[in-house]
């Protein structure tokens, strides 16, 4: 069963290009990671400080050898660093779904 992890980010709206250029970072170390990134919404219009990101696995087992990767890639540390350093998330928030398919 696939699962998809929706990642909802209270971001600093004042801070949101250094959000996005976090979120581009991912959108090269996830792949390499193991992970299956449907992408990254910054906000447009409206609400100004709720990002989310999108990222699917064939398993909940699946994603935890992922963070594990996660943990020692250099890009990953890299990137976790420059988040911690700008302070630009505020809160992060993980939900674990899976798509409703069809009765058979």
């Amino acid at each position: 069963m696939t699962i998809t992890v929706f990642i909802r980010y209270q971001i600093d709206p004042f801070k949101r290009a250094a959000f996005e250029q976090y979120a581009r970072n991912w959108l090269s170390i996830i792949p390499a990671c193991g992970g299956d990134l449907i992408g990254y919404w910054l906000p447009h219009e409206g609400t100004n400080n709720i990002a989310f990101g999108l990222i699917s696995f064939d398993s909940l087992a699946s994603y935890e050898s992922y963070r594990a990767r996660l943990r020692s890639d250099p890009a990953s540390v890299a990137n976790f660093a420059l988040a911690e350093a700008g302070q630009f998330i505020l809160t992060e928030e993980r939900s674990f779904l899976r798509q409703v398919e069809p009765a058979t």
